[in-house]
């Protein structure tokens, strides 16, 4: 019998809650150090501020979001696995103010956008360019993050390879810092003073 994969959350209400993992040639899941120094950077500003998991796999990020206080949490993900999964860690969590959408993030993220109208922070974590057809994904995410609109943006994340040199602007929003663990690398963008 297959063992099934997990990941907790590591701080918040929900604090050691076990979350389901897809298999790990469908998603890649964030790490819970990475997880842990993304939300040690925002510390308690997540709290009453809405949040999107872009490419959500098991929902782990945004989850973690709803655990330390987060208002509301969309969560984008394409494969039907693994937004099965994200439904059942969901429901373990007993989240309303989720809403989760089995979806390419690249063709209907503009439509999630006239949904929001609060200050929200945006977390990107798509698949690494090692996969067939991934080659562009980066300018695609960086298109997509020039659609978001300053009002309702709070900051936004991109989860991205270590190797990768991301721009200083995307759009509107400025490159604030990068942060590398390993292979993996977060990099921070708010609005431009």
């Amino acid at each position: 019998m297959k063992s099934e994969l997990y990941t907790t959350i590591n701080s918040g209400k929900y604090k050691g809650k076990k979350l389901l993992l897809p298999s790990l040639s469908t998603t890649r899941s964030t790490k819970s150090i990475i997880k842990e120094s993304f939300f040690n950077t925002i510390q308690f500003d997540i709290v009453d501020k809405n949040f999107v998991e872009a490419f959500a796999g098991s929902g782990s990020v945004g989850l973690e979001a709803f655990s330390r206080g987060a208002k509301k949490i969309y969560f984008l993900e394409k494969d039907y696995k693994a937004y099965k999964i994200l439904l059942q860690n969901i429901k373990s969590l007993g989240c309303d103010s989720c809403v989760a959408y089995n979806v390419d993030t690249f063709v209907e993220f503009s439509k999630l956008l006239k949904e929001i109208y609060d200050k929200t922070y945006f977390y990107f974590d798509p698949p690494f360019e090692i996969r067939d057809g991934m080659d562009e994904i980066y300018q695609e995410v960086y298109r997509l993050i020039k659609l978001i609109p300053a009002d309702i943006c709070e900051l936004i994340a991109i989860e991205h390879m270590s190797g990768l040199k991301v721009p200083d602007d995307i759009g509107i929003y400025q490159k604030t810092k990068s942060k590398k663990f390993g292979k993996t690398t977060i990099s921070y963008y708010k609005i431009s003073d």
